[in-house]
């Protein structure tokens, strides 16, 4: 039980620090290219959604968290027209938050993909098992 409990929790720092670090990288991502680390950080992304779908999320919640993880997807690769509409209206201030959430998304998405890559072959594996 201990054991579960601990696994458990590993996940929701996994979860927590991924969200976290996505953010970092949304507001401070040209400063990380400039030092040469963000090919690094969107690694420690990658592997932290692998913990997260490997330990976070409980057989139950396969189905939530896909379809949550489509929708988030979808969102981070159709804010093209979004972005063009804000950094029109917005001038300088919209091409800044246009930057800042186009990073954050591509950072979200670098964490939640590889959880989902992971609970969607759970879930095609125990499909075609039962």
């Amino acid at each position: 039980m201990a054991k579960a409990q601990s696994s458990v929790k590993y996940g929701e720092w996994a979860f927590l620090l991924g969200v976290i670090l996505a953010l970092i990288v949304g507001l401070f991502s040209s400063q990380l290219e400039e030092a040469g680390a963000a090919l690094y950080v969107t690694g420690v992304l990658a592997i932290l959604g692998l913990v997260v779908g490997l330990l976070n999320i409980k057989e139950k919640e396969v189905n939530s968290f896909l379809i949550a993880a489509i929708a988030l997807l979808l969102v981070a690769n159709s804010w093209g027209p979004i972005t063009t509409m804000l950094s029109e209206v917005a001038g300088e201030l919209g091409v800044t938050l246009t930057l800042w959430f186009t990073r954050f998304f591509g950072a979200l998405a670098a964490f939640v993909a590889p959880a989902a890559l992971i609970l969607s072959l759970k879930a095609i594996y125990n499909l075609a098992t039962s």
